[in-house]
Formats: structure tokens, C-alpha cells, sequence
């Protein structure tokens, strides 16, 4: 297949954002599965600030339910920038399932809102860009390429 049938702006939009939304998903894993010592220390730097014994409290109880939450953010992020890679892959690869890969796209970049940040906001406009170019855009059909051309001389 030749440039004209396969969907090449939307595939490089959809594959940097979803590369975005991945390292964006990375950063923000490191920071929710990263060392406890961190925690701790905001902890006890935090409770300075907040006075005593009670800001300590307040501040371990806010912590101890960001851990349950932001993990399962992070594999949501980590899945959605995979998902949308796979997504321009296959745009690429099969351009004729454009509308499937399309909607794909567009939708795991707006889920990798919440997991990567969008990967830092760039990978979410990058995504959903590429998404709707390719759910607007019209390949050429099969049988107008399959034609040979004959050249006179």
C-alpha cells in the first residue's frame, strides 16, 4: 500500500500522543510507587507547618488514601498510552478500520487523562487530534489503486 491509502497524520499524531501519554503515565507511577521514606517526609515537614501532633495525624490519613487510589490511576494511565499506541498502529496498518481505531484512540486519550495527566496535557490534544483526523479522513478505494496505468510512449 502507498502513502495515498494509509493514514499518516493521524498515525504520527496518535503514536506521539500516546508515546506522551505513556511517559506522562511513568512519571507519575514513579511518584505513587515510589519509597515511603518520601511520604514520611512530607509527612513530617508537613505536620511543621500544620502544628503538632493533630497535623501529623491529618496529614498520614490524607496520605494513606492517596495510596489507594493513585495506584490504580497509574495502571490506568500505563494502559491507556499502550492502548492508544496500539491504536495508531493498527490506524496504520488497516486503514480501512479507521472508524474502530479512530474512536480507540480518541477515547483512551481522554482516559489517559486521568492516570498520566494526558501526558502533561500535550499527549491528550495529540491523541484526540489524531483520533478525529482519523475518523474524518477517507481512504481511497482498493479497486481505484488495483487499475494498472498504462503508459504510452
Amino acid at each position: 500500500m502507498s502513502a495515498e491509502t494509509r493514514a499518516v497524520a493521524p498515525f504520527v499524531l496518535s503514536l506521539i500522543g500516546g508515546v506522551s501519554i505513556l511517559l506522562g503515565a511513568i512519571v507519575t507511577s514513579m511518584f505513587t510507587f515510589g519509597s515511603p521514606t518520601i511520604f514520611g517526609s512530607m509527612s513530617s515537614s508537613m505536620s511543621g507547618m500544620m502544628g503538632g501532633m493533630s497535623g501529623q495525624t491529618g496529614m498520614g490519613m490524607m496520605i494513606g488514601g492517596m495510596m489507594g487510589v493513585y495506584p490504580i490511576f497509574s495502571i490506568v494511565g500505563l494502559a491507556s498510552g499502550a492502548v492508544v499506541i496500539l491504536g495508531a498502529v493498527m490506524l496504520y496498518s488497516r486503514p480501512f478500520e479507521k472508524d474502530l481505531w479512530g474512536a480507540v484512540i480518541t477515547a483512551f486519550s481522554i482516559l489517559g487523562i486521568l492516570g498520566g495527566m494526558g501526558g502533561f496535557m500535550i499527549g491528550l490534544v495529540l491523541g484526540v487530534v489524531g483520533g478525529v483526523l482519523a475518523l474524518a479522513w477517507n481512504p481511497t478505494p482498493k479497486t481505484a489503486l488495483s487499475t494498472p496505468t498504462i503508459l504510452s510512449s
